[in-house]
């Protein structure tokens, strides 16, 4: 059915203007729409797999039939070849015929071929006890498994089994090698990982609690972190050290006073990211380069920082693997008796490792080199937090002997998803070759599905979902990935207004809790209550205006006798210009509340000079979530709202609902999962759905700029998330190519293009 009734008119969706699907949709829910012939509700479908068509709400088995109005001639014209329906219609504009692009399955070239990698083993061995107990090696694991002495890289592709191989080589090291616990270190990522190897190896033959709990296993942190307890206790007690994230900051703040930082207006919050950069570097504030204005101020937070712990006697997490690094290096004869101590480290997530995590292993390796490493190159995505995958890609230079074994086998994902994701990630120059091989076909293929916008996207992924759901699958069974925690919007929006369960990560930050997007909000308050002291104070910065002239705004409006709004007019700041700007701010403001969100948030951007702030101030730290980008993203949520006091509600309301989802989702036992693609790694979800696949968010502008001034290395990352996000998904894929991204027209990833096999483009 193409064809309903709104606001009186007849619109048709042959000729509907395609940036209007969603308002219509939305219109239905609202109980707008209605059917020519019956005059019943209808309602807009807005889905994956199928085309737009308009459906009726209720008594489905009564439906009638639009066929009434097709085979009555006299009701339809033509138009350029095309059969319009006769009356007013609206949004009626030929650039919005024939936009909807269907969804298109990614074709796989390579038939699928099981192929036998059954693991034949002595009867009396102990891999014999394991499959005996469910846990089967195929030829490649059993390798790294048995093979024991000396270094040893196991590539470990994804879903190949890498915990299985890696706690199956401990029990066999103890149980057919005899070896001695607590002379194996076994190191995790998370202590989570730690904890399941732990109970994986409970289940094992042979294997008792206390026999596991003799093998040296954890984080790094908290291995190397013991070490220092136990030789420096005094120095590292646990009351010394800094575990919140505010007090670290306040460090900061404090010694942003001496060279007048605004806590408003510096990110002090990746200030103390970079800061964890450079200690993870092992390099101290009078060895780090700065590459920008932004560093050099970072770097001397950086010495004030490290001067402020050394005289309190305080620590943070870096100091716990920088601290013991300097212990070992400067004790030869301590570091001795670790090497004698420990003669065999098995390595979790190697490609994640971090320049001092690696030199403590080389550290206490180099008497035996019993190493045996594993980690997936093509899974190597933590660049901003120091990771760096040239150890695996070179772990040849410092282990000469080393054997190398690739774990190609892909026991999680289908043929279809794990042929598509090899394709992908094959363009990457810097990296092992390898090639994942399926254990089984799937029924579905990748698809690619082609959304208007961010906020159809949500629709039709929701939408999706529901249908799935509806025919008996389980909310837990669904993962919707992004790039960055601000492409989550319109996606949380949607479920929110939904009866779907899902769940959030716990530090997500609200989006209309977001620094910029904040400030734009007190903008649009204080056009209707001019007295709000707190949305005076969030746009302070943007007026160039430090928080210290709030006193004299107060005494101003006072003296004056006016709202504290006015008081700004009044305000003297030794420069003419500036009470000038500030005078015509304070007519735009009160302007605003005549206009639509839209042109409100635009009159604040040019007008007040919002953007010019951001340009000069708001984007110079943060090159992966601009502010400039957050003020797109509110622009594109503004569409959807009339009035400003809607969008203000909403944004109270969204704020509100995310702290609610993660009370909500603790109780919940099937949940939808929204995450960073960055979170979701070392997970697996029947179906996954992948946001914004378009060149500047997957890849990210900053990794396109960084290409275009030559240099490869962050977009060759881009490409790894786009395949670890793939590798999620067991059975189905779906694809995101928004057709406009905050407000532009947008163009497909580039990633895509090897996969696209037919001539047809994928944009128009």
């Amino acid at each position: 059915m193409k064809i309903a009734m709104y606001l009186e008119k007849t619109i048709s969706l042959d000729i509907l203007a395609r940036d209007q699907f969603q308002k219509i949709y939305l219109a239905g829910k609202d109980n707008h729409l209605s059917c020519p012939v019956c005059k019943r509700s209808v309602r807009l479908y807005l889905g994956i797999q199928e085309e737009p068509r308009f459906y009726h709400v209720h008594s489905p088995e009564t439906e009638c039939s639009i066929d009434v109005i097709v085979s009555n001639e006299s009701s339809y014209t033509e138009q350029n070849g095309f059969r319009i329906p006769k009356g007013r219609t609206i949004l009626d504009t030929s650039e919005g015929r024939k936009l909807f692009r269907v969804a298109k399955s990614l074709p796989c070239s390579v038939p699928f071929k099981k192929t036998d990698n059954s693991n034949h083993v002595a009867p009396t061995s102990y891999l014999e006890q394991l499959a005996n107990n469910g846990v089967i090696l195929d030829v490649n694991q059993a390798k790294a498994v048995i093979e024991t002495e000396g270094s040893f890289l196991v590539l470990a592709g994804a879903g190949s089994g890498k915990t299985r191989v890696l706690t199956a080589r401990t029990a066999y090291m103890l149980n057919s090698k005899s070896i001695e616990p607590n002379t194996i270190m076994l190191v995790t990522f998370t202590s989570k990982a730690a904890g399941e190897m732990k109970n994986r190896l409970l289940t094992y033959p042979h294997m008792n609690r206390d026999l596991i709990n003799k093998v040296v296993t954890g984080t790094f942190h908290s291995i190397f972190y013991r070490i220092l307890m136990f030789h420096e206790g005094n120095n590292w007690s646990l009351e010394r050290l800094l575990k919140k994230e505010w007090q670290r900051d306040k460090i900061l703040k404090d010694a942003g006073k001496e060279i007048e930082l605004s806590e408003k207006e510096f990110a002090y919050d990746l200030a103390l990211q970079q800061i964890g950069f450079w200690k993870n570097s092992l390099l101290q504030p009078d060895q780090v380069r700065p590459e920008s204005e932004w560093e050099e101020k970072v770097v001397f937070l950086y010495k004030r920082y490290e001067e402020f712990k050394t005289k309190e006697k305080l620590f943070d997490f870096d100091d716990m693997l920088v601290g013991c690094f300097q212990l070992l290096s400067t004790n030869s004869s301590l570091l001795a008796q670790y090497q004698n101590r420990f003669k065999y480290f098995l390595i979790d997530e190697f490609q994640d490792v971090n320049k001092v995590q690696y030199e403590l292993i080389k550290l206490l390796s180099a008497k035996y080199k019993n190493v045996c490493a594993v980690g997936d190159d093509d899974q190597a995505i933590y660049s901003f937090r120091g990771s760096d995958p040239s150890y695996l890609l070179e772990f040849e230079k410092d282990f000469p002997s080393a054997k190398l074994v690739t774990l190609d086998q892909n026991y999680r994902s289908s043929h279809e998803i794990v042929s598509t994701a090899n394709e992908m990630i094959a363009i990457n120059k810097i990296r092992r070759q390898k090639k994942m091989k399926a254990q089984f076909t799937g029924s579905t293929p990748p698809m690619l599905f082609f959304p208007y916008d961010e906020e159809e996207e949500a629709t039709m992924i929701v939408t999706d979902i529901q249908e799935k759901i509806a025919k008996g699958e389980n909310p837990s069974d669904f993962a919707i990935l992004y790039r960055t925690n601000v492409g989550s919007r319109a996606i949380f929006e949607r479920l929110a207004g939904s009866n779907l369960p899902f769940k959030i990560d716990l530090d997500t930050e609200a989006f209309y809790d977001r620094r910029i997007v904040k400030s734009v909000l007190s903008f649009l308050k204080l056009g209707f209550d001019e007295e709000n002291l707190q949305a005076i104070t969030e746009i302070l910065p943007y007026l160039f205006l430090k928080q210290t002239v709030m006193k004299d705004i107060k005494a101003e409006s006072i003296l004056q006798d006016c709202t504290i709004l006015e008081a700004l007019s009044h305000l003297k700041t030794k420069h003419q210009f500036q009470e000038k700007k500030l005078k015509k701010a304070v007519q735009v403001i009160r302007s605003l509340k005549f206009k639509t969100p839209l042109n409100a948030i635009e009159s604040i951007e040019k007008e007040i000079g919002f953007l010019e702030f951001l340009k000069k101030k708001g984007t110079e730290s943060n090159q992966l979530e601009k502010g400039s980008d957050d003020l797109k993203d509110l622009k594109v949520a503004a569409k959807n709202f009339d009035t400003i006091q809607s969008l203000l509600a909403h944004a109270d309301h969204m704020a509100a609902m995310n702290k609610e989802i993660k009370n909500l989702s603790k109780h919940f036992k099937e949940t939808i999962t929204l995450s960073t693609i960055h979170r979701s790694k070392g997970l697996e979800y029947e179906s996954v759905y992948i946001l914004g696949a378009v060149d500047g968010s997957l890849p990210h502008d900053y990794a396109l700029d960084r290409y275009r001034n030559g240099d490869p290395t962050e977009l060759e990352e881009e490409r790894r998330l786009f395949y670890v996000a793939m590798t999620r998904a067991k059975q189905q894929l779906f694809i995101s190519v928004q057709q406009t991204r905050r407000g532009k027209k947008s163009n497909p990833s580039r990633f895509l293009k090897p996969l696209i096999r037919s001539k047809r483009p994928l944009s128009k």
